[in-house]
């Protein structure tokens, strides 16, 4: 067997349709259901449910433009490598960017999220919020720095009492459901929809992640459509009737819960139902945000090993390693971020808004790679196109918060004309294209140079 059919047929991964169905699951239900139920029905009252409906079905074509990009390119690269494959190194590069400095962000947003459950179950207010959120990223941080890892089954366990939780909270809740909650519909008007949406993104990231799972799957071009479609419908029914149920059991207390989850589950379970929230959103928060850092140190050690980031933080990234200083760069960001917006006392919704910006930005890229990589007018190539026609609407409505990921696009593209470029990115041995764009070039229809014009 030569060596390229030898990194075309990959050996086979061990997932099967339902394993990877959870997997899927795990990699969407995250911190946005224990706080952007509450911020979205501030933002549009519960005219709210509609945007949690337009999510929804936004999901399904988006998950199976990139199923469908797993399934013919089960490459663990993802997003950033269709987007080289597609486009060249400097869309990979922005796609980098754009993951990379969302995490100080996000992870900020979702330790104050954490924050605010602990002060809604034991008192303190701010100052609560604040110790919380803090103890969390510093208890993240030092697990980061000794390369502590939640395992998968971990993470799978941890979503699947999330799953369970909110099923629960909502089935014990409903009987104290008041369909009148529901008037009016819309009491900040019907444009206010388009704004919960843009909060809600946040929610329903993590479609992306389906790419790098893909070579995971036994049969990636069979089970993982199926594994995709079970966990849209599976996620969409959990957050819709979660989103329901906080708008008609709470009503009016919906837009000012600071602990939504929380607040149903008292209305369902009674006693300490809010302590065994705050212990639930603790485990979630840490678990999603000790991967996310992870995830972004090794990130920042490959972009700088590419020549996308400087040269020194890429120490680290060979497998086994923990990349400590491009660990340092993130924890240093992340601490700076969380201690301006608890000095600015301005709440977690702006940095939700510049986080879901970013992960627009990227399904942009991704899509748009979709369109050039996938065969035409086949399935996912339609999905790919529905998917980038709501994509771009969900960038027009993210407004001056846009601002963030074109910053962070211009500072990756600036620094890749400066100090970057084709020469830093590794190559494969007596040069010509590196191994998976070589494959990805004979199983599709990828441009075969970087630098052929797009």
């Amino acid at each position: 067997m030569t060596a390229e059919q030898s990194e075309v047929r990959a050996p086979a991964g061990r997932l099967s349709m339902t394993q990877g169905t959870g997997m899927c699951v795990g990699a969407v239900l995250g911190t946005g259901v224990i706080a952007l139920p509450a911020l979205a029905a501030e933002a549009a009252g519960p005219a709210s449910l509609l945007a949690w409906l337009a999510l929804v079905l936004l999901s399904a074509p988006l998950a199976g433009a990139f199923a469908a990009l797993g399934a013919r390119y089960p490459d663990a690269g993802g997003v950033s490598t269709y987007a080289r494959v597609a486009f060249g190194d400097r869309a990979a590069a922005v796609v980098g960017w754009c993951f990379y400095f969302a995490v100080p962000p996000g992870a900020t947003a979702a330790a104050l999220f954490f924050g605010d459950y602990v002060s809604a179950a034991l008192g303190g207010g701010r100052a609560a919020t604040a110790g919380a959120a803090m103890g969390l990223m510093v208890a993240v941080i030092a697990a980061n720095a000794v390369g502590l890892r939640l395992t998968g089954r971990i993470q799978l366990v941890l979503a699947a009492l999330l799953a369970a939780l909110l099923l629960g909270s909502v089935l014990l809740s409903l009987p104290e459901a008041r369909l009148e909650n529901l008037t009016p519909f819309a009491p900040n008007g019907w444009a206010a929809i388009g704004s919960a949406a843009t909060l809600l993104v946040w929610s329903f990231a993590g479609w992306e992640a389906i790419t790098h799972l893909a070579g995971e799957f036994r049969r990636p071009e069979r089970d993982l459509p199926r594994a995709t479609a079970a966990a849209v419908v599976l996620i969409g029914l959990l957050y819709l009737s979660l989103a329901f149920a906080v708008i008609t059991v709470l009503g009016s207390e919906a837009a000012t819960s600071r602990a939504p989850l929380g607040d149903l589950m008292e209305h369902g379970l009674g006693g300490s139902a809010m302590t065994l929230a705050a212990l639930v959103a603790m485990l979630l928060t840490f678990g999603v945000i000790n991967t996310y850092f992870a995830s972004s140190a090794n990130l920042g050690a490959a972009l700088a090993r590419d020549g996308a980031l400087p040269v020194p933080l890429g120490r680290g990234a060979a497998a086994g390693e923990v990349p400590r200083r491009s660990l340092t760069l993130v924890a240093a960001l992340t601490l700076l971020c969380l201690g301006g917006v608890l000095w600015a006392d301005v709440g977690p919704k702006p940095l939700v808004l510049m986080t879901t910006g970013m992960f627009v930005t990227v399904y942009a890229v991704g899509v748009a790679a979709a369109l050039r990589l996938l065969p035409s007018r086949g399935a996912g190539w339609w999905s790919a196109l529905v998917s980038l026609v709501a994509v771009v609407a969900l960038l027009l409505m993210t407004g001056y918060y846009l601002l963030w990921p074109l910053l962070v696009a211009g500072a990756a593209l600036g620094y890749l004309r400066l100090f970057g470029g084709e020469g830093a990115r590794p190559r494969a041995p007596g040069g010509g294209l590196p191994p998976a764009r070589r494959a990805l070039t004979r199983r599709g229809r990828a441009p075969a140079s970087d630098h052929e014009p797009v």
